[in-house]
This record gives C-alpha cells, structure tokens and sequence, in this order.
C-alpha cells in the first residue's frame, strides 16, 4: 500500500472493512462499494430504482465463471495426461458447495456478510456463494490477472489439497450405482418437486432401491441434490 493508499484508507468510514479484505486478498481494494456487494446477502437486498433488489447473486455468478475457468485451467496443467473426466471430477471437488463453504468458514467470510442466514437451514450455500461473489467483485475491480494469482497463489496454494481431492471418494452417487450393480439392485433417482426459496429454485429428489424409497434430498442444482440423497443413502446402506 503506498502513501496515498495508506492516507485514503486511514480516514475513510469504511477502514475496518478494507483492512480486512487486505489481510483477506493480499492487496488494498480499489471499488469498495462492489465488495460491499459481494457480502451482502439476499436477506438484506437493497432494491434500486429500476426496481431490482441487489444482493451478491449476480456477483456469485460471475465468481462462478471465473473460478471454475481458473481452476480448470490450473488442472489442465497440473495433470498434462489426465483424461477429461478425471478433469471434470476433480474441478468438481474443488469448486462444489460443501468444499467453498469451509474454505469461505476458514477465510473469515463469514464475518464479513451482512443479512441473516437462519443457522438452521438445510442448505448451507451462503458462505460458498460470497466466495465465488468475492472472487466476481475482484475480477470486476483488478482484472483477469490479478484474480488468477489470487487464486491460484493465495487461495489454492494455502488452502487446497490438491492430492488429498484427489484421493478422497465423495461421489456418493457413484458409489451408489457401482453398489448396486455389485448387488444387483436396481437404483432410481426420481425428481419429486421444485419450489421457490427466496427466489431461487430448490429441487427435490428422492432415491429408491429396488421401488423403496431409501432417502430425499434437496438443492438449487439436481446434480447436487442427487448427491445429497445418494450421500444419505449411502449411510443407510452402510457403504
């Protein structure tokens, strides 16, 4: 940070929150208000004069993007004689909502949200969703580059794992499958219902053995509602 930057920030009425994104991000933030935008939750959208409440949700999707080409990039690389599903699978582990919400717990983005996100909910995503915001608001503020080395140098290379992904087996659904073809069960995922939940869409599934229902699961991605009920089917079949 550099004498004027140093200055700015010293009486700015927002200086505890950027030093807290320089100790997060490694660099002072030039655009405030769209980091103060990725924090903010949808339970505390500002609505704007045109009429649309702001939250970090259109932040979340761009974040979305730029991670997943980041880290698709980086696998890339890194595995050179890889096929493409093993690619695929693993950028999954890496950028699923489970894996982003302990990251995001570990970077202190909890602490830094604004709007109430009930304790008790079954899915968790918000913390995951201010990450994947945070790193839309920096690539909006910086650029390409600089969200890149973020990533790769501050994010990934203190806090990911990259042999440990590899090695662990949280496909549940395909576990499941191999399962029953080991015990010749037959195996359904069945798509129950879709409702509203503050203005996204939670999708219900349910798995079913041999015509029993066996578990439900729930999610604003079918995919990751599956593996939800596969996940608890799992459990209860004891694989």
């Amino acid at each position: 940070m550099n004498f004027v930057d140093s200055l700015r920030t010293l009486f700015s009425k927002d200086k505890k929150f950027i030093f807290s994104l320089r100790n997060l991000l490694g660099f002072t933030p030039g655009n405030i208000s769209v980091y103060k935008l990725a924090f903010r939750h949808r339970s505390a959208a500002v609505e704007h004069d045109s009429g649309i409440k702001l939250s970090n949700e259109r932040l979340e999707y761009l974040g979305d993007a730029v991670l997943g080409t980041i880290i698709a990039e980086m696998l890339f690389k890194k595995y050179p004689y890889k096929e493409e599903g093993f690619l695929t699978e693993m950028r999954s582990r890496i950028v699923n909502r489970e894996h982003l919400n302990r990251l995001a717990l570990k970077l202190g983005i909890d602490q830094m949200m604004t709007g109430f996100i009930d304790p008790g909910a079954k899915t968790r995503s918000a913390y995951g969703d201010a990450f994947e915001a945070l790193i839309g608001a920096v690539y909006l503020d910086k650029g390409f580059d600089c969200t890149r080395k973020l990533i790769l140098s501050r994010i990934v290379k203190n806090h990911i794992h990259l042999d440990e992904i590899e090695e662990s087996d949280n496909n549940f659904k395909s576990r499941l499958i191999n399962w029953s073809q080991r015990e010749r069960k037959k195996v359904e995922f069945e798509f129950l219902e879709e409702v509203d939940n503050g203005g996204k869409r939670l999708l219900r599934v349910r798995v079913m053995v041999d015509g029993v229902e066996m578990s439900r699961g729930e999610d604003f991605s079918k995919k990751r509602a599956e593996q939800i009920a596969a996940e608890k089917a799992c459990i209860s079949l004891g694989i």
